[in-house]
């Protein structure tokens, strides 16, 4: 991968994990409590056979086949049934209604890769449940996507950009500039802006990772420490987003990390035993969390990753209707509902 294990010893040497929660209290906590204080990211899954799910994967016209984990034959039903319970609080439910109604005129995206799909996905099949004669406008197209509610003005988006940063055709092939944001101008004017990147950076080889070379400052490259690259590229995410996002028209949230699991993936029926205080962060949400807090205009941390990493049994695996396991993405109905639940808490 050309990770260097000195340097991500380093980074979490400078953030150790006992300073982790006063360090970034700015970023996260904002968002992520409750008027009573409560941490919605800190708890456990709680199994409920009688719960109610918030929407059927075959009555939502808009979800993507890849996601659903039912229409490829998925025996077991169970991973739909388990709830997030933070330690000290209850997560309110979903509103649809609601939700379009506090939002009616507004403009929001998801700026990623296909880990912003599942949740754009799961949002507005949330939203389709709540009103499901609701008139709207589904327009698919590459790299922009967009479902509207017509009754609300409410107009949902998904810009695919797999690394938040340019890949540049050029003579000598694709290059991935990391100090570079000119698709950026296509997020300019949104009321609510989601990203997310960090799996396809993880991608190697020519077909995998989609660039040939790779640009920070004069230097081009043919590869560079895939860490030290996802820096450089929030680095100047974060400058983009000082410039060009007023706090007063904008609210912006970074997905946290969405954790892959190893190849044994099928292998898992319930969540991994233990709550988020048991999980270590991993290496690449060190660097996010560093790279807010350089921030002048805040973005919220939908930190949802220690959450998501017991949840090794709400992937696809083999239920996706691609070839292999899939052990990166989640099964809709699934966990990134969840993600919507805590993201769109409390939202105006």
């Amino acid at each position: 991968m050309g990770f260097t294990y000195h340097w991500v010893l380093a980074i979490l040497m400078l953030y150790p994990k006992s300073a982790n929660s006063e360090l970034f209290a700015k970023t996260s906590s904002y968002f992520g409590e409750l008027a009573s204080g409560c941490n919605l990211f800190s708890g456990e899954w709680v199994y409920d056979s009688s719960s109610t799910h918030l929407y059927d994967s075959l009555s939502c016209p808009f979800i993507d086949s890849q996601f659903d984990c039912l229409k490829y034959g998925r025996p077991d039903k169970d991973y739909i049934n388990y709830y997030w319970k933070p330690s000290s609080c209850n997560l309110p439910r979903f509103d649809g209604v609601d939700f379009l109604r506090r939002l009616s005129g507004k403009k929001i995206m998801f700026v990623g890769d296909s880990l912003s799909l599942n949740q754009w996905n799961s949002l507005v099949c949330m939203l389709h449940a709540a009103i499901p004669n609701a008139k709207t406008t589904f327009v698919k197209e590459t790299p922009i996507s967009h479902i509207t509610f017509e009754e609300f003005g409410v107009t949902i988006y998904l810009y695919t950009s797999h690394y938040l940063v340019d890949v540049v055709k050029e003579a000598k092939g694709n290059v991935l500039k990391v100090d570079s944001i000119e698709e950026g101008k296509a997020w300019v004017g949104m009321d609510m802006l989601i990203f997310n990147t960090w799996h396809w950076w993880l991608h190697t080889g020519p077909k995998a990772q989609g660039w040939d070379f790779i640009q920070y400052g004069s230097t081009i490259a043919k590869d560079m420490d895939r860490l030290q690259a996802f820096s450089r590229a929030l680095t100047t995410w974060a400058h983009w987003v000082n410039q060009n996002v007023n706090p007063s028209k904008t609210k912006a949230f970074f997905q946290g990390i969405s954790p892959s699991h190893s190849s044994d993936c099928d292998k898992a029926h319930e969540p991994d035993k233990g709550s988020t205080d048991s999980i270590r962060p991993e290496p690449a949400t060190v660097v996010l969390k560093n790279v807010l807090t350089m921030l002048r205009n805040p973005v919220h941390l939908l930190d949802v990753t220690a959450l998501s990493e017991l949840r090794r049994d709400a992937h696809p695996s083999k239920y996706g209707g691609r070839a292999g396991l899939d052990c990166s993405h989640w099964c809709l109905p699934g966990l990134p509902d969840t993600w919507n639940q805590l993201s769109f808490n409390d939202v105006n």
